[in-house]
């Protein structure tokens, strides 16, 4: 397909590079202009503007911070939503707000645009290694659509219906159970360690019977090691999250208390200084808490 990407990040950087791989013609747009040149070689332009990367377009891709950057690029009056061809899709791949996913499929379709949103599951290294889970919600012929898409940066994509937010109320909430095995593996550790019991030892006993999935074994080697930096996925940005997370579930009057119990403790890491770290490493609040 004829496709641009907005976003250049850590996950950015890698879809984009496997879309030029599956031989898409591709089109990059970075708001610091030293990561876009990176893909100067192999890509088919490098854009200076949003609107410049979703112009001559048929599938537009977003992949940023927040709703902040989001606005930035889609509402400004010289932004995404004016550039993009009638026709073309906007794929928002970011983790955003149910509200603004709302905004974003109203305002495209008011144009004669199309608009999915496609959040992902995987950190960093599934998107260089095209492993990616994908998420898609929209209109069910441009899902199909934008398959090849899809195909040539995850290892499956999942339908979550013809409602675009639908996507991102999975993918928020995703990220919350996250969080929330964060935060019982920390509290267990502790718990171990107060005991004279080696956080690693408990881990192999736990991913070796009862939780045996990637997301014990690999958050739970983080926390039992107590390294978090290089962050594959930034604590400022799951706090971000869970702000989200809470203000659909206001918005639905759904109670939710452990995502309270999470804030705390991310609003408790970021006030030490770890907002650049892994959003694992709010296990060390659990830590020293006991005293650790």
């Amino acid at each position: 397909m004829k496709a641009g990407l907005i976003g250049l990040g850590n996950m950015g950087l890698p879809m984009a590079r496997n879309l030029v791989k599956a031989g898409h013609a591709l089109t990059v747009y970075n708001r610091k202009q030293s990561r876009a040149d990176e893909l100067k070689a192999v890509v088919e332009r490098v854009a200076r503007t949003p609107a410049e990367a979703a112009s001559n377009v048929e599938a537009l891709i977003t992949m940023v911070a927040d709703d902040r950057a989001v606005e930035a690029i889609v509402f400004n009056p010289e932004g995404v939503l004016q550039a993009l061809p009638a026709g073309a899709v906007h794929i928002s791949m970011s983790t955003i707000s149910v509200e603004m996913s709302r905004r974003l499929a109203t305002a495209h379709s008011e144009r004669g645009q199309h608009f999915i949103a496609a959040p992902v599951f995987g950190r960093p290294d599934a998107a260089a290694a095209a492993k990616l889970f994908v998420v898609a919600a929209g209109p069910a012929e441009q899902i199909a659509r934008c398959r090849p898409i899809f195909d040539a940066v995850g290892q499956k994509t999942f339908v979550a219906g013809e409602q675009a937010p639908a996507a991102n109320v999975i993918k928020l909430t995703g990220n919350f159970l996250i969080t929330t095995v964060i935060e019982s593996l920390a509290e267990s550790f502790s718990l171990v360690r107060k005991f004279g019991i080696a956080p690693g030892a408990l881990l192999e006993i736990l991913t070796g019977t009862l939780f045996d999935a990637p997301v014990y074994r690999n958050y739970g080697a983080m926390i039992a090691s107590d390294k978090f930096e290089p962050g594959g996925f930034r604590l400022r940005l799951g706090l971000k999250d869970n702000r989200l997370l809470i203000a659909a579930a206001d918005d639905a009057a759904v109670p939710i208390p452990m995502a309270a119990l999470v804030h705390d403790r991310l609003v408790a890491a970021l006030a030490q200084g770890m907002g650049e770290d892994d959003w694992a490493s709010v296990a060390r609040i659990a830590y020293k808490n006991a005293g650790l």
